[in-house]
């Protein structure tokens, strides 16, 4: 399919022959999930308390809705151990955190998930502005979180390397919710500062992932373009389309890729229809399926869908070897948009924080 039509409106044929793929992929990773031979402690015992016979009853995605919504709270409460498939018992694995800012985190275990998305991203990425051989700058959230790792390796399946800063999200979070601003601001200068001075001093280094904040922030106090950067992978929940516009062509002056993403520990990476004046600077994300699917469903009843250009709360679920979850209401709401011919299923659009239309979110450094 050629570019000029990638964007179009999806066919129904194309529409039918996605979901065809994902029922197919669906039972595959039911079977391994919820079979004795190869299945996790967790799931397993699941099935049997519920009386649930998944492999007998779930044939496609329309049957999801015989689970009930995912409580991520499980992912804090249960050890990792218990969501090991048998035929990785004994392998070493990446344990990953997702969220929180006291307490005990949500975490996954991994072992090669966080590497697919960013390498299919790698092979379809704008060489023009991401070149390939070039280094990357990842001033993102570091520690425990999968993106560190995801990043570094998209740097090297193209060619080059990643340099790193130190970033705590949590600790500005902390911050804000003590009320204490100034020690946020500072935190957010000390990440900027680490960035700058790398950029400054290192050569080649044309590619950059960041948060919209960060990203802001930089451009505060130099201009991103002239340091050598030809484009930004961006992440971040709040990125309206007034964002978006200032980040493109004010933030990057309109010479550098405007990139952004959707993505978390739990989904992998969501990847964004380009964006520009002609698009009304609107991000549309389409999850990487059929590891992962995006809905956006009411929220007072998540079994339902809401129209095209309706907004409701988003519902993730995603389908790997390693990792299996069904129907996680997200802290996110967003747009539901139409698929197109490069992805022949649902988008999400201009996604922000739940329940941010009625009241204030705290979200640090993102």
């Amino acid at each position: 399919m050629s570019a000029a039509t990638d964007y179009k409106p999806a066919t129904p044929t194309a529409i039918a022959d996605a979901k065809k793929k994902l029922d197919a992929h669906l039972r595959e990773i039911i079977k391994w999930h919820f079979s004795s031979e190869t299945g996790s402690p967790y799931w397993l015992e699941w099935a049997k308390k519920n009386k649930f016979d998944a492999i007998k009853h779930v044939k496609g995605v329309d049957d999801l809705g015989l689970f009930p919504n995912f409580i991520d709270d499980v992912l804090r409460d249960e050890q990792n151990d218990r969501f090991v498939p048998k035929p990785y018992k004994g392998k070493p694995y990446f344990i990953f955190e997702t969220g929180g800012t006291t307490g005990m985190p949500k975490q996954r275990v991994s072992w090669t998930d966080h590497l697919h998305d960013y390498t299919e991203f790698g092979e379809k990425i704008d060489q023009k502005y991401f070149p390939k051989n070039s280094h990357w700058l990842m001033a993102g959230p570091t520690g425990p979180r999968r993106l560190r790792m995801a990043v570094e390796h998209l740097a090297n399946v193209r060619g080059g390397s990643c340099y790193h800063i130190d970033l705590d999200p949590r600790w500005v979070k902390r911050c804000i919710r003590k009320g204490d601003y100034n020690q946020a601001e500072e935190y957010k200068e000390h990440v900027v500062d680490q960035a700058i001075v790398i950029l400054r001093n290192r050569k080649n280094i044309q590619c950059l992932f960041t948060t919209p904040k960060i990203l802001e922030a930089m451009a505060e106090r130099t201009s991103i373009v002239s340091l050598g950067i030809k484009g930004v992978f961006c992440g971040g929940t709040s990125m309206t389309p007034q964002v978006v516009r200032f980040l493109a062509e004010e933030v990057l002056e309109g010479k550098a890729l405007f990139c952004p993403t959707y993505g978390n520990t739990l989904m992998g990476l969501a990847t964004s229809r380009p964006v520009s004046e002609k698009t009304g600077w609107s991000v549309i994300y389409h999850a990487p399926q059929p590891r992962a699917i995006l809905r956006v469903v009411d929220p007072n009843d998540s079994s339902k869908d809401v129209d095209y250009g309706a907004w409701g709360r988003v519902e993730l679920s995603t389908f790997t070897k390693e990792f299996f979850m069904p129907r996680l209401l997200e802290r996110d709401e967003a747009m539901r948009r139409e698929p197109i011919n490069r992805w022949p299923w649902d988008g999400v659009a201009d996604v922000r924080p739940f329940g941010a239309s009625s009241g204030k979110i705290i979200e640090g450094v993102y």
